[in-house]
């Protein structure tokens, strides 16, 4: 997490949504920096006499290297939410080359009432030009997960005419299919196999929807073998979602040191939950009599 000039490491338990470790920087993250982080985790797990059995990260090129280094071959696991995320927004960016190539496609109209001769021309410039305001006002059921009908009678109407948009919303479905828990790991790269081969004969699209080949798509599927495996790094995000809403109004804790000792006092919170509520069950108790 960034904070203006700083950045904050964490490790956080995804079952127990608690932070382990944390480590304030006043500059960017390296690779030594993650190496070092890592070390001072496995050195407690060792005091404890733990093994660290899977690791769920973000896409970040910052951890496959040193996680190899400290830890071996453990299971890595990339966040599927932000592995999705990627995806989205390559497709949001297929659509908006094929909005592109449709204005590319108009031709400019003299001024004025048009004559008998153009009348043609400007009712298909208006149907263009509606077309590609559609697909930019709709351009969410391409990438939406799960379709109601309405919006599904909106998808058939925006792309008439346009099979290529029509690939990219099947693409998108086969995508999410990919993440069923229903799924094995096998099977999803199999149909992760065969959606590649389906995405390099559609042309047009194909170079912008880059993403669906990058070896980070089948870490993303390990989950599917790992009931304890967590998909996303949602406790991380939990954390510092929690930490900007308490920056918006405590405004001090702006220095490398305050942020420091802000995240000791939440984790110092957090280890005390269990103590408060049953303090605050047996005040309800008493009270009720």
């Amino acid at each position: 997490m960034y904070d203006g000039p700083f950045c904050v490491l964490s490790i956080v338990d995804n079952h127990t949504f608690r932070r382990i470790l944390y480590e304030v920087l006043d500059h960017d993250p390296t690779h030594d920096d993650i190496r070092r982080f890592f070390r001072r985790f496995k050195a407690i797990l060792d005091t404890r006499k733990l093994t660290l059995a899977g690791i769920t990260t973000d896409a970040s090129p910052l951890y496959p290297v040193p996680i190899t280094e400290v830890f071996g071959e453990i299971s890595h696991q990339i966040c599927e939410f932000h592995t999705i995320a990627e995806l989205t927004k390559a497709v949001l960016r297929a659509v908006a080359k094929i909005r592109k190539s449709l204005a590319a496609s108009l031709t400019k109209l003299g001024r004025g009432r048009p004559s008998k001769a153009t009348r043609k021309a400007v009712r298909r410039q208006k149907r263009i030009q509606k077309r590609i305001a559609d697909l930019f006002d709709q351009r969410h059921v391409f990438v939406q997960h799960g379709l109601m009908p309405a919006e599904k009678k909106t998808l058939h109407r925006i792309t008439r005419g346009l099979p290529q948009l029509h690939a990219l919303r099947e693409i998108m479905d086969e995508v999410y299919c990919l993440f069923d828990r229903r799924c094995r790991t096998d099977t999803a790269v199999a149909k992760l196999a065969k959606l590649r081969r389906r995405v390099r004969r559609f042309k047009t699209v194909g170079r912008t929807l880059q993403k669906l080949f990058s070896p980070n798509l089948e870490k993303a599927l390990l989950f599917l073998d790992d009931s304890l495996l967590p998909s996303t790094s949602n406790a991380v995000e939990r954390g510092n979602r929690r930490h900007r809403k308490m920056q918006k109004s405590v405004y001090r804790v702006r220095s490398q040191e305050h942020i420091a000792d802000r995240i000791a006092l939440d984790m110092q919170r957090e280890a005390q939950t269990s103590g408060r509520d049953q303090a605050t069950a047996t005040l309800h108790l008493a009270r009720a009599g």
